[in-house]
């Protein structure tokens, strides 16, 4: 099976290591991984500031670089979501409309495709740590993801996952609600802090490095013990290419 990667903006400038490991995980997996040089973002941040000019010229060519792939990979179900959700905003009816469709049809968030495509649960992982898993909005609300993150997690050798409580609040990020809501923004990441806190996880876990930024961002700042990591360094710790 051939697949094509995206980068997101936040991975490929921020935590390129991650963008690595989904490519040796799908590898492990037996995928045939292909990466479009000529890719950039997908519009999410545009689109939600109010510039749908600049989102629908980014969203144009996101969709002519993939518009051959049978099927788009993504270590962001914040990215992928915007792409399935609110391309449809944009390029209805239009000279696009056909091939947007088929994108929508091909584009998956990393662990929604490990599970439910390739039927993948177990990568032969290795993390011997507590960890507790972060919803993002994005992937819970938009993507509709809930249970493939927890399989993945739940065949890691070594891993123990213990829920905290009201794990379905956001982290405080929110895209640019974070700089113009500055006060508000940490006060909520303050108060899921403390619930992962309370679980005695040594790792908060999610599908999203903008909200894992946005938690190790406090945690730095207030000395807390607890570390971010995302679900793709997960998969990929433990085994050697």
């Amino acid at each position: 099976m051939v697949v094509d990667i995206f980068i997101p903006c936040f991975i490929d400038q921020l935590y390129p290591e991650t963008g690595y490991n989904m490519v040796k995980v799908l590898e492990k997996a037996g995928v045939d991984v292909k990466y479009n040089k000529n890719q950039t973002c997908c519009g999410q941040i545009a689109f939600n500031s109010g510039f749908w000019d600049h989102a629908k010229a980014m969203g144009e060519k996101f969709i002519r670089d993939f518009m051959e792939s049978k099927y788009v990979v993504a270590p962001s179900a914040s990215c992928v979501g915007m792409v399935r959700n609110y391309y449809d905003e944009m390029f209805y009816n239009s000279a696009l409309h056909n091939e947007y469709r088929l994108l929508k049809k091909n584009i998956y968030e990393l662990t929604d495709f490990m599970v439910n495509v390739l039927n993948v649960k177990d990568i032969g992982a290795t993390f011997n740590h507590t960890v507790t898993y972060h919803d993002s909005c994005a992937a819970l609300r938009e993507y509709k993801l809930n249970g493939e993150p927890r399989q993945l997690l739940g065949h890691v050798r070594g891993l123990k996952l213990v829920e905290m409580d009201n794990n379905t609040t956001c982290c405080g990020f929110g895209g640019t609600f974070a700089v113009k809501n500055e006060a508000i923004s940490v006060a909520m990441t303050e108060y899921k802090l403390n619930r992962a806190l309370e679980t005695g996880a040594e790792f908060i876990v999610s599908t999203d490095s903008s909200c894992l930024m946005q938690m190790d961002s406090l945690i730095k700042k207030q000395k807390l013990p607890i570390k971010t990591i995302h679900i793709v360094d997960v998969l990929a710790s433990g085994w050697s290419e």
